[in-house]
């Protein structure tokens, strides 16, 4: 692939779409509670439905346009116990603490409580795969006490590995109980490359070697407990730890260390081990030749380990990028999301992720981190959405758990497209970026059928239905449009007012 080159622009954009060339099958289009759904779960119903409604809602509006984003998975924060130990916690922000789940108690921590009303949520609206993520083993576990390290060394010692499954054990059963949830998947680990010793938030380094006995502590318990739940690892801080050693000896090659069966650390073969390697993007997605490389690097050595899928488990627009775009200072626009778009296109044409997580659903702060912004208000405030939601949305709204992604070209670098398929091969979606600022015309040909239904993300549209007489449409400049093919172009749910 080549680095676009948008002065180039060409009156006609050709796509031509070969359903029968097949990629990964995709499994979900997920973020995450933490950190503000501890707190926005307490806020006015009408408030917090309205929110949830962004996230995970497969209704219609009145126009045919999505009311919603519809996620297919939900990761929930498990928090380490910060929360109650409050200033005693060395954690200097209180919304970047997190309350602990008690086992066998009804009555949770308010801030538990709330982040359960966000679960429910998803689960009413439609929801089907929920993972339960640590960022810190629970306090009265780890090495100092609290739930961040000390000089970054790892925070919980392997005579309490076994501990720490069992307790999450009861945690999967104690949810289930009070929500009807059961977790798909749990993810002990967080980041393990990152030395977390600075108070900033929960969250713990790890070795390679500590990952793999973590991992082998949590299959036994899963198993003893007869439960389904599947483990998700290594969550690596950034996808170049999959594959490259890296600045961090012992907590790099990940893919090389913990998946492939000639190691001494190999976790593939544990039966409670989900067959997926997740990884984050982080401060790999700028200059856009080199994130591809990379990508198609972790492609190829997943595809050498085989039964192993990749997934893209956590990303905000974090870091200077390459002099691109800057983290800080947030942005509900187009630049902001055309950038994310680029990076979800990349994430799933390069590296084939089979699955995309952003990383906070609802922000308080002045960053690039947010899908929906909101006052730093514990009981009610106010709350706006971002193009980075709506953009979001032209993935997890139509490429839907199941499908695969089909082969997709044009004759332009102007663009970004990748389309996806049902698997009885009559509903087809096209995804196109168009990040320039001129519209342009384009058509797709080949073997897609007829489009008649396109969803239009731009700086005046958010999931805008646009009913379309042939397969050919002008693309807004710096937009996101997703055009749906076959099976009566419906949506899953009905109109709703």
């Amino acid at each position: 692939m080549m680095q676009p080159v948008w002065s180039q622009q060409i009156s006609q954009v050709l796509i031509a779409v070969n359903s029968n060339n097949t990629f990964q099958t995709i499994s979900n289009f997920g973020a995450s509670d933490a950190w503000a759904a501890q707190f926005v779960g307490n806020w006015p119903d009408e408030k917090k439905n309205a929110i949830a409604d962004w996230f995970f809602s497969l209704d219609t509006l009145p126009d045919g346009s999505p009311r919603g984003i519809g996620l297919s998975q939900w990761r929930y924060n498990i928090g380490a116990g910060s929360m109650e130990q409050a200033q005693n916690s060395s954690i200097r922000d209180e919304w970047r603490r997190a309350a602990a789940f008690v086992p066998g108690k009804k009555l949770q921590p308010r801030e538990v409580e709330s982040q359960l009303w966000f679960l429910k949520a998803a689960k009413k609206r439609g929801v089907e795969q929920f993972l339960g993520f640590y960022n810190s083993p629970p306090v009265w576990l780890t090495k100092n006490g609290k739930a961040f390290a000390t000089a970054a060394q790892c925070n919980i010692d392997s005579s309490k590995f076994k501990d720490f499954a069992g307790y999450t054990a009861a945690v999967i059963k104690g949810i289930r109980k009070i929500t009807g949830v059961t977790f798909n998947y749990i993810s002990p680990v967080n980041e393990p490359q990152w030395d977390w010793s600075d108070g900033g938030q929960e969250g713990s380094p790890y070795p390679n070697s500590a990952l793999t006995g973590i991992a082998r502590a949590f299959n036994e318990e899963l198993l003893r407990n007869k439960l389904s739940t599947r483990l998700i690892m290594p969550e690596a801080a950034s996808i170049q730890y999959l594959v490259e050693k890296g600045d961090k000896p012992g907590r790099s090659r990940q893919l090389r260390e913990l998946f492939h069966p000639e190691s001494v650390g190999y976790i593939g073969n544990l039966p409670a081990m989900a067959p997926v390697v997740a990884g984050h993007s982080y401060f790999t997605t700028s200059p856009w030749h080199k994130a591809v490389t990379l990508r198609n690097a972790v492609r190829d050595t997943v595809s050498a380990i085989g039964n192993l899928e990749f997934w893209q488990s956590e990303y905000c627009i974090l870091g200077d990028n390459g002099g691109e775009i800057n983290g800080n200072k947030k942005d509900t626009g187009m630049k902001a999301a055309l950038y994310m778009a680029r990076v979800i296109h990349t994430d799933l044409t390069a590296a084939n992720a089979a699955a995309w997580q952003w990383w906070t659903s609802i922000s308080a702060y002045d960053y690039k981190d947010g899908l929906v912004y909101i006052d730093k208000q514990k009981t009610d405030g106010r709350f706006s959405d971002s193009k980075m939601l709506w953009v979001l949305g032209n993935y997890s709204r139509f490429v839907r758990p199941g499908m695969k992604r089909i082969e997709t070209t044009s004759n332009t670098d102007n663009i970004y497209v990748s389309g996806f398929a049902n698997t009885t091969g009559n509903k087809m979606v096209l995804v196109i970026i168009n990040p320039g600022t001129e519209a342009i015309q384009a058509s797709w040909t080949g073997n897609a059928g007829t489009g008649t239904v396109a969803y239009v993300t731009d700086v005046a549209n958010r999931l805008k239905k646009q009913s379309l007489a042939a397969a050919s449409m002008l693309l807004p400049a710096e937009s996101v449009v997703t055009i749906v093919i076959g099976s009566n172009n419906s949506l899953a749910k009905k109109s709703t007012k």
